[in-house]
């Protein structure tokens, strides 16, 4: 008799999903913290972009920090 997956059996890594560090799923339910506004992936830089409050979260090891001490101003494209 085997009995239910344990936590080791279930859990997924970041590298199950090799063309992005972020989970497409997370992407969908997370909001800016300060607008509310949806955020994009940005792969190149690897952070998150709230293009309605102008600034970007890093995202470390997976993980987006969504604080707004972290928060990156973004650079105007004309610069």
């Amino acid at each position: 008799m085997s009995g239910p997956p344990t936590f080791r059996e279930t859990r997924h890594t970041m590298t199950d999903a090799p063309t992005s560090p972020l989970d497409p799923k997370l992407l969908e339910i997370l909001v800016a913290p300060g607008t509310g506004a949806p955020l994009t992936y940005d792969a190149k830089g690897n952070r998150l972009i709230d293009q309605k409050a102008g600034v970007a979260y890093p995202i470390r090891d997976g993980i987006p920090i969504m604080l707004a001490d972290e928060a990156e101003p973004l650079a105007d494209s004309a610069s």
